[in-house]
């Protein structure tokens, strides 16, 4: 299974942006889908995960900011990340939790200038 990740870019402060995580290939069940980011110099960080029941958890740091949602039918997961700060600033990652193994993504970077 491949998870593509796709929506990064470049945005001013306090824009948006919406990042998508498409899942292809050989597509197992999927219990779980997330968002982590790596910034230079620093730890991978869990962003935000929805279960396959739409159970959503977040970073403190995006609480109120970012959105994850998810389409079961198109194996698809996003982000909506409002309100951006420079500190998001990093590439983000997708990753699956499945019935046969933990899959990520390639990264998709996100820039946030001041």
């Amino acid at each position: 299974m491949q998870l593509v990740e796709s929506g990064g870019g470049l945005v001013q402060a306090g824009g948006s942006l919406r990042l998508s995580c498409a899942a292809s290939g050989s597509i197992f069940s999927i219990l779980t889908m997330g968002w982590h980011r790596q910034a230079p110099g620093k730890q991978r960080e869990l962003v935000a995960l929805i279960t396959s029941g739409g159970i959503t958890n977040y970073a403190d740091s995006v609480k109120g900011r970012f959105t994850i949602s998810r389409d079961n039918a198109k194996n698809t997961a996003y982000l909506q990340m409002n309100s951006l700060k420079p500190e998001d600033t990093a590439v983000y990652y997708c990753a699956s939790v499945t019935t046969r193994g933990n899959y990520w993504g390639q990264g998709t970077q996100v820039t946030v200038s001041s």
